[in-house]
């Protein structure tokens, strides 16, 4: 057990970069490598020594501090994290984390001896409460886990329906937008998670159900362009810019109100015209089961966004900050949702065919109404009043129309 100590101090810092964008990042692991090599051998040390000694620590069985005794009774859905957190000690959530609980020690450990010892992850930014917090997120959470399904074997795939060649291509089309659209929404909450504390634990979870959520969507829209006969077909430029501003978004709630309250509420409104957008019950099928987890994403967000109107601590400010931001996200993603490669496919599944394109706008029409004022309404209860300012104007082809 000594040569641990030897090997530590003869570690070599990691290998060379292999490519430009790495040389940064290895310099910075290489100037912090030595200083925590340190740090290690402080523990090492006395460990090695007290087992040489053939002595034991049980500092562990210590209960000051913590809250030992507590005895935690599960409710009629099992034991839940709502049942967990009616514990003072385990419940009780910081409305700011101090340093050295920025890191993964979990909340209701005795940790506070150790904050001397502690590291402080710097990627750990989101720090305060009202900057992320969700009153529904343990209801939310519980939900997920209960509504999982699998993309493999709970759609009938066996039974889809050969469709006409212009149905099958506008239904490839839109699995091929709704695919890349599930990367990003996957993927935004990706980033976050890793930034926010071990404090708010109930957060984290449920990020992680919506990442798994985004994954199988992702899985059975890419599984759907295919399994027709057809395959993937075109990609969406201006959603793309969209996408790298919301990944850019400079808070996370500034983020998941672009992505849940807006994206997502879109989504959510195309699923829920699953009945005249699906021309096979698989289809129905598909909407309906990503349609109970996107719902579950938008509830999310937007009370996370009313947390944070209510609990910043300069509220003014932050609700001029969000309609700022929101004048950029609505420009944003209604400009994506007016490209060819999403419109012309949902007018033609609406319609029923190429031919019946221009019925099937006034389809799209109508759901472009519904869409916006399902988002309204999200933000109305959110505390955030859009309506007057709201940059998602009339679809321009009632304009065509009327004229």
């Amino acid at each position: 057990m000594a040569d641990l100590r030897d090997t530590i101090a003869r570690l070599d810092p990691p290998p060379l970069a292999t490519h430009g964008r790495e040389e940064e990042l290895c310099a910075a692991y290489e100037a912090a490598f030595e200083e925590d090599r340190e740090t290690w051998l402080e523990f090492a040390t006395p460990a090695v020594e007290r087992l040489e000694k053939g002595s034991f620590s049980l500092e562990w069985m210590n209960t000051d501090g913590g809250a030992w005794g507590t005895k935690v009774k599960p409710s009629s859905r099992g034991l839940t994290f709502m049942d967990l957190n009616r514990s003072k000690a385990y419940g009780t959530i910081a409305d700011s984390v101090p340093d050295h609980h920025r890191n993964l020690t979990p909340r209701g450990s005795i940790r506070d001896p150790y904050k001397d010892q502690l590291p402080v992850y710097d990627d750990f930014v989101v720090t305060e409460k009202w900057d992320l917090w969700a009153d529904n997120v343990s209801t939310l959470y519980e939900e997920a886990k209960a509504r999982q399904w699998n993309a493999t074997k709970d759609i009938a795939w066996d039974e889809l329906e050969t469709l006409p060649e212009d149905l099958e291509k506008a239904a490839c089309q839109l699995a091929t937008f709704l695919t890349e659209i599930e990367f990003l929404a996957g993927d935004f909450p990706a980033k976050w998670m890793y930034r926010i504390p071990a404090e708010f634990l109930e957060i984290k979870a449920f990020l992680a159900t919506q990442i798994m959520d985004e994954a199988r969507h992702l899985e059975v829209f890419r599984k759907r362009a295919l399994a027709g006969g057809g395959g993937l077909l075109h990609v969406n430029p201006m959603f793309e810019w969209a996408s790298k501003a919301l990944m850019a978004s400079p808070t996370h709630t500034s983020g998941a109100y672009f992505l849940n309250l807006i994206g997502e509420g879109f989504i959510l409104s195309v699923f829920r015209g699953g009945e005249f957008l699906a021309r096979t019950h698989v289809d129905r099928e598909i909407f309906r089961r990503c349609l109970q987890d996107e719902a579950r994403h938008v509830a999310f967000g937007t009370i996370e966004l009313k947390n944070y109107l209510e609990h910043h601590p300069r509220p003014d400010q932050a609700l001029a900050l969000m309609h700022r931001y929101a004048d950029i996200a609505e420009v944003l993603v209604s400009t994506s949702i007016l490209q060819p490669v999403v419109l012309e496919p949902l007018a033609v599944l609406m319609g029923g065919g190429i031919d019946e394109i221009d019925s099937g706008m006034d389809g799209v029409a109508f759901l472009w109404d519904v869409v916006k004022e399902e988002y309204l309404q999200r933000c109305d209860r959110a505390g955030l009043y859009r309506r007057d300012v709201c940059k998602f104007g009339e679809l321009p082809w009632k304009a065509a129309v009327n004229r």
